[in-house]
């Protein structure tokens, strides 16, 4: 999961996937601005034919995050 999180990161914000990890916050360390966010959440959504409530989507500040969510998504 956190593979495809990360390469879909990296082409939303045009970053060296190395330079991506759990740990990391997208939108200090990675420099997501609201509009890649909300670009990243489009992408997830059509990628794993989901919806993420936007009270889900506030609580995402890690990469952890994103990938602990979509898993419990997966596993739901």
């Amino acid at each position: 999961m956190f593979e495809k999180v990360r390469t879909i990161l990296a082409k939303q914000l045009r970053l060296d996937p190395n330079r991506i990890e759990l740990s990391s916050k997208i939108k200090k360390d990675l420099g997501a601005d609201s509009l890649d966010i909300l670009q990243l959440l489009m992408r997830i959504e059509d990628e794993y034919g989901i919806v993420i409530p936007d009270e889900s989507l506030a609580k995402f500040d890690t990469v952890a995050d994103v990938v602990t969510y979509l898993e419990a998504q997966q596993n739901g």
